[in-house]
């Protein structure tokens, strides 16, 4: 049984969170917004906008469209989240036309902003946590992100306001208003859902393997991470790691840790703001040497004294580590 939960948590609740996640997105735009004109953001959005135009099939758009967006982020996103993306992609695209063959839930315009909205939060926050995307342009963004000042949650919002002025052109100004409001209402449920589109979350690693978790950290989201020797009231000198990520790349540090290290003892907390440099990887990225990783960039992936920490989320078995006792050596 002991080894049975690890497999569920890693690959079968994942792969739960991917399918319920598309089946409910699907639902939500075809049973309440595209029968009142109310718009998606993002490739999905654009793909209603032409399949009001032309009449083509929505799921048939949805997918192809998508397609060139992960062709472009391939080499970057990591063969997990692809084929996690691929899937709930295809299934997305798939019940999207099986869901037109039903019976609309409203044609009232305000209920279906409120209730689509939170059907299709909930729904792509599922997707989200179980390691996937419905929306190529997440993809793209998290990539432009990487290289320039600009959050991924900024990126993605100035692709939708053209999206939204658009379609106030196409099909009238209040159908713009509809749609951004029901951009605001899912944006919310997906904040609860996968604890916020863009909100910053610190994570606090206590580890005999940090070497190897601060690398391939680096290496995979390309986040650096400020090392803290501790010592364990009871176990010793601990590798203490503190790095600061997105919410898009937290389910890929959960899987490091939880693949490097099974008893590493890990806090997540939101945090409010950030003073200073959030570094991120250059688009050529210089390897870290294992022997060099006490010595990382100044700031390097880390909260300066500024930042303000909200919430703390415990992972991890590692009780004994509780009681570390840190010695900064920040960089």
């Amino acid at each position: 049984m002991s080894k049975l939960l690890p497999f569920f948590k890693s690959n079968v609740l994942p792969f739960l969170c991917l399918t319920f996640g598309a089946l409910l997105a699907a639902f939500s735009i075809e049973e309440f917004l595209v029968p009142v004109t109310i718009l998606d953001g993002g490739i999905v959005g654009v793909s209603m906008i032409i399949a009001q135009l032309t009449r083509w099939p929505l799921g048939l758009l949805t997918f192809l469209l998508n397609v060139p967006f992960l062709v472009l982020g391939l080499k970057n996103i990591g063969t997990r989240f692809l084929l996690s993306a691929v899937y709930a992609m295809a299934l997305f695209s798939a019940t999207l036309g099986i869901f037109e063959k039903m019976h609309n839930a409203t044609a009232e315009p305000l209920l279906a902003v409120v209730f689509g909205g939170v059907l299709l939060g909930a729904g792509v926050g599922l997707v989200l946590r179980g390691g996937g995307c419905l929306d190529g342009t997440e993809t793209v963004a998290l990539l432009i992100s990487k290289k320039t000042h600009l959050s991924t949650g900024q990126i993605i919002f100035l692709f939708n306001i053209l999206i939204y002025g658009t379609a106030g052109f196409l099909f009238g100004w209040d159908r713009a208003m509809y749609s951004l409001l029901t951009y605001f209402v899912s944006f919310k449920v997906i904040d609860m859902v996968e604890e916020g589109l863009e909100q910053a979350k610190s994570v606090m690693i206590i580890s005999n393997d940090g070497d190897k978790i601060a690398d391939a950290i680096y290496r995979q989201i390309g986040r650096t991470c400020t090392r803290i020797q501790g010592q364990g009231h009871i176990t010793g000198a601990k590798a203490v790691l503190y790095c600061v990520v997105t919410r898009v790349e937290l389910h890929t540090v959960r899987r490091i840790i939880r693949d490097a290290d099974e008893s590493a003892f890990v806090t997540i907390s939101d945090v409010s703001e950030i003073v200073g440099n959030h570094v991120k990887r250059t688009p050529d990225p210089v390897p870290v040497a294992p022997d060099a990783q006490e010595d990382f960039p100044e700031n390097g992936g880390t909260v300066t004294p500024g930042t303000t920490d909200k919430s703390s989320v415990a992972e991890g078995s590692d009780a004994e580590s509780r009681d570390a006792e840190s010695s900064t050596e920040t960089n």
